[in-house]
């Protein structure tokens, strides 16, 4: 069975890959939308099975959208796509009962799969995520210190306050490929995905907690 659709996100581009990858699939797309508040309104004059909405957007946020959907008690799930990877945005994004999130550079190998996620009611989370939401504080702040030295704890930290590598390594004063060595240290020693984003995803997810630890 097909499913309706609307979608919106602020970048034309990105817009129109997204609606003609999904239309290449067989779904139906019945409006898009450049702004949250444009959206709504095709959400509510539809009512589609489905919202993929860019988290970032002008007048209302995709989260804002959702919120809206919720409070109204529109049937249409939602889709969030985004770059961000902050964990105060999954934690609305759940709130809100978004069914799917997916980090924009997966958007296309994802949407598909998350398409029909969604529409048998199951939640889909881009596995660049979902590993990181289910270990989310399962590390203390004793353990922390016990497991990352001061240097990778202060790389850590920054990390969660979204610093690149070349920011890390100018506020530290010391090299890029020291500050890479010990990310890579720091991915091993917390046994995560050898990718690029994994580290920063994690210390996003857990920012609350690398605040709370006190290097030795």
């Amino acid at each position: 069975m097909s499913a309706t659709i609307v979608i919106a996100d602020d970048h034309p581009l990105m817009l129109r890959g997204l609606s003609d990858f999904i239309s290449s699939k067989g779904y139906t797309i019945l409006g898009k939308a450049e702004d949250g508040k444009t959206a709504y309104n095709l959400i509510v004059k539809h009512n589609p099975d489905i919202a993929i909405l860019d988290i970032r957007m002008p007048y209302l946020t995709g989260l804002e959208v959702a919120y809206e959907c919720k409070k109204n008690n529109l049937s249409t799930k939602v889709i969030l796509i985004t770059f961000d990877n902050e964990e105060h945005l999954y934690d609305k994004a759940k709130e809100y009962n978004v069914y799917g999130y997916i980090l924009k550079e997966f958007a296309i190998e994802e949407i598909e799969t998350c398409i029909e996620h969604t529409k048998r009611g199951e939640p889909y989370f881009s596995e660049e995520i979902a590993s990181y939401l289910n270990s989310k504080l399962s590390y203390t702040d004793t353990a922390l210190i016990e497991l990352l030295t001061k240097s990778e704890l202060k790389i850590v930290k920054l990390l969660a306050h979204s610093m690149s590598s070349n920011q890390i390594a100018e506020h530290l004063n010391c090299s890029v490929r020291t500050i890479e060595k010990h990310r890579s240290n720091i991915v091993k020693k917390l046994k995560l995905e050898k990718s690029h984003n994994a580290l920063m995803i994690w210390a996003n997810l857990n920012k609350d907690l690398l605040e709370s630890v006190i290097a030795p």
